[in-house]
């Protein structure tokens, strides 16, 4: 079959190739898919850099979350699970035409959701509503989160609506304001604007911010600190600049910040089953509603691994770069 495999860690666009390799076979508890469409998050392309939290062995097929439909069963898989068009993440190595995945991590899919949503239902919605269970916040009470026209950031507003708690969304360009808005995303602000902390201030009110999540770094952690509340919880998510995140010792002990990192991984690694069970329903109803902003922007064929990598990287992008096989 093919796939689009890295022999080397490094630059994604550079390394990826594409290779005839063999069709894996499911085995005990698994499925093998047949790919429709595989998506290309960031936490893929840093794995295939090799700067991610998890390091496969090389040679290596890319890509962690796809659509696609059952073809065949391992050993003690229901046989009515055959021929259905699921969706699965967290299995290595979508990229391809065939992958295997385990029987209990897939989702059936409604013919109400499409396949350009299926092929990103679960990795970053999943992280958004992990991360919104994470920050314990309730109806009325506010977030701030940086880096909000990222893939995360449209599905939090959105979850965070349906369930009443409010968001300000910021953003580091006005076009990526536009878009925001454009999906119905209220209170958003662009922080190359001047006055921009004044604003998010008087949006916010006298109590401020419950919680804030930053995915930028650098100077905006004590931006973000400012915007908060007594008692409240900073959240780092990321460093889209790469740059260290910086905070002022004053504020964080005057208001009694709170400082945590969120991995989704990990977070959901060590979820309960019931609580999964629970948000993975709540996402596919909302999903099936058209409630999730799940846009895709290009799509490439596996010949094209490396340019696919490269538009995976743009700045400015509609939605998901995905591999259609």
């Amino acid at each position: 079959m093919k796939a689009v495999i890295h022999e080397t860690f490094g630059d994604p666009a550079e390394v990826l190739k594409t290779a005839m390799i063999d069709t894996p076979k499911p085995g005990k508890g698994q499925v093998l898919i047949r790919t429709i469409l595989s998506t290309i998050h960031n936490h893929d392309l840093w794995t295939v850099h090799g700067s991610y939290g998890v390091k496969p062995d090389l040679p290596a097929t890319g890509g962690t979350e796809a659509v696609g439909v059952i073809e065949a069963l391992g050993d003690g898989v229901p046989e009515d699970l055959k021929g259905k068009r699921v969706t699965s993440a967290g299995a290595m190595g979508t990229w391809a035409e065939y992958f295997t995945a385990p029987a209990t991590g897939i989702i059936p899919l409604p013919d109400a959701i499409s396949d350009e949503a299926g092929a990103q239902l679960v990795a970053m919605p999943f992280s958004a509503i992990a991360l919104l269970e994470f920050l314990h916040v309730k109806t009325g009470d506010w977030i701030v989160q940086t880096a909000a026209n990222g893939a995360v950031g449209k599905i939090l507003a959105k979850l965070a609506e349906a369930r009443g708690v409010k968001v300000l969304s910021l953003v580091r360009r006005a076009a990526a304001k536009a878009e925001l808005t454009d999906l119905g995303i209220d209170n958003v602000l662009s922080t190359e604007d001047d006055g921009w902390i004044e604003a998010a201030k008087a949006i916010l009110g006298p109590d401020g911010a419950r919680a804030a999540v930053d995915s930028v770094g650098g100077k905006m952690g004590a931006d973000l600190v400012e915007l908060l509340g007594q008692e409240g919880l900073l959240v780092t998510f990321g460093t889209a600049t790469g740059a260290p995140l910086e905070l002022d010792t004053g504020p964080i002990i005057f208001k009694h910040i709170t400082l945590k990192g969120f991995w989704g991984k990990k977070v959901i690694e060590e979820m309960p089953a019931d609580d999964r069970t629970r948000l993975m329903t709540e996402l596919v109803t909302l999903a099936a509603q058209g409630k999730l902003p799940l846009t895709v922007d290009q799509t490439f064929t596996l010949d094209q691994g490396q340019e696919a990598a490269a538009a995976a990287r743009t700045p400015g992008r509609k939605g998901k770069v995905m591999f259609r096989t």
